[in-house]
């Protein structure tokens, strides 16, 4: 008798490791392996009879079983999947990292930041899987240096540029051939991403080359570090005019847009994505399916993207 009483203790204890160790995993069938505990522990308090003993034992396996089939899809399954994304893609990527994590259970870090500056992160040797960039020249850079994979790579969504200016002081500005900017920006700054690297502030200087503006106002420009910093720089009311992406306008409640650039002014805004080379997520391939998926659009378009087929 002392035997079996042991053996149920020991039983007893064993389960309930298991079902303390699969706690925070909130599965139906965690649910349901704690609901069989339950009604172990009822029995076993109840009394000793040889019936109850072995369907203590039934119940138990029961849970063994279940722990059993939710540790392949659970708990070795999710992974941690590394993204370099450019600075204009924070609000939008932020919603649809939310909406993978959950239907995945794949863990989403991101480091934005312009373009340039994550290309030659990678360059260094920076650990990631995936980088989405504002503009074809960086992708192609690393495209060159065989740092990713080219069978991955799609061509994302697409942008538009425009002016703005502090939300108190916006006034409509008719953007065309020979319009004066500079007049416009008088003693102040003109705020943009620094023209010689940040996507942003290349496609805003070739408009401006476009419509023989730049030559006038080139030398009050701001160069910030990324498109995200130009707009800050306006929203703060320390430049009274900024040239960014129209989806950095919808993010920054402080600025309004007063103009849009015409299409043909500049080069088309595209932005790609691939895994990079050094990439060993399996899940990475999953995570650039969804971001093109209908399932996500709608995540991009809210804050002004256009989805690229």
């Amino acid at each position: 008798m002392f035997v079996i009483r042991f053996n149920v203790w020991r039983l007893k204890v064993a389960v309930q490791t298991l079902i303390d160790f699969f706690h925070y995993i909130e599965t139906d069938i965690m649910l349901d392996c704690r609901a069989r505990f339950a009604i172990f522990t009822q029995i076993f308090r109840s009394g000793e009879s040889m019936k109850t003993r072995r369907l203590v034992i039934k119940l138990a396996a029961s849970i063994s079983l279940s722990v059993l089939l939710v540790l392949p899809t659970q708990s070795f399954a999710a992974e941690k999947i590394t993204v370099f994304a450019a600075a204009s893609m924070k609000t939008a990527l932020d919603a649809a990292n939310v909406a993978y994590t959950a239907k995945s259970g794949n863990q989403v870090v991101v480091s934005y930041a312009a373009s340039s500056a994550l290309a030659k992160q990678v360059e260094a040797g920076a650990p990631a899987d995936v980088f989405i960039s504002a503009d074809l020249d960086w992708m192609d850079y690393l495209t060159k240096k065989n740092l990713i994979k080219p069978d991955s790579r799609k061509n994302l969504l697409g942008n538009r540029i425009v002016l703005v200016a502090p939300k108190d002081k916006a006034k409509p500005v008719d953007i065309k051939a020979g319009f004066d900017l500079s007049a416009l920006v008088g003693d102040g700054k003109l705020a943009m991403g620094a023209v010689d690297s940040v996507p942003a502030g290349k496609y805003g200087k070739a408009a401006l080359e476009k419509l023989g503006a730049w030559s006038a106002v080139a030398r009050k420009v701001a160069g910030a570090e990324n498109v995200r910093a130009a707009v800050l720089l306006v929203s703060r009311g320390e430049a009274p005019y900024g040239i960014v992406y129209q989806t950095d306008a919808a993010a920054d409640p402080g600025v309004s847009i007063v103009g849009t650039f015409p299409a043909d002014s500049h080069p088309a805004i595209i932005y790609p994505v691939a895994q990079l080379t050094e990439s060993k997520s399996a899940a990475a391939t999953d995570y650039l399916k969804f971001l093109s998926s209908v399932e996500v659009s709608g995540f991009f378009t809210a804050q002004g993207f256009t989805i690229l087929k």
